[in-house]
């Protein structure tokens, strides 16, 4: 029954830095939308996104290492990023642009993969 109960807090973990990593993006773009915080609207949008993101972000730190935790919330966050940059704001992606973002996604798999038990 124990077991269960941590394998429960591991995967509630995992669904918070998801979310995290949700909001962070979502901030991001209403950073771009805020033109240079000159749009208040987006400014405010953005800081509390930022503040959530950051605030959910924590809530996975009691269960998964931070080192684990922030390179999956950074390096995920920023290839979703780099990938609307791309799709919506027709930012250019060139081959090596590409094969950056998955040695970033590459990267995570990976210290998630080491990381071990949690």
């Amino acid at each position: 029954m124990k077991s269960l109960t941590v394998k429960g807090l591991v995967m509630l973990a995992w669904v918070y830095l998801l979310g995290a990593i949700c909001l962070e993006v979502v901030g991001t773009v209403s950073l771009k939308f805020s033109n240079g915080f000159t749009d208040w609207r987006f400014a405010v949008l953005t800081l509390s996104l930022y503040g959530v993101s950051f605030w959910v972000l924590s809530l996975t730190l009691r269960t998964i290492p931070v080192s684990t935790a922030y390179a999956v919330w950074s390096g995920l966050g920023t290839a979703a990023v780099a990938v609307i940059g791309m799709m919506f704001f027709k930012e250019p992606m060139s081959v090596l642009k590409a094969v950056f973002l998955l040695m970033i996604i590459g990267g995570v798999v990976g210290l998630n993969a080491i990381s071990g038990k949690h």
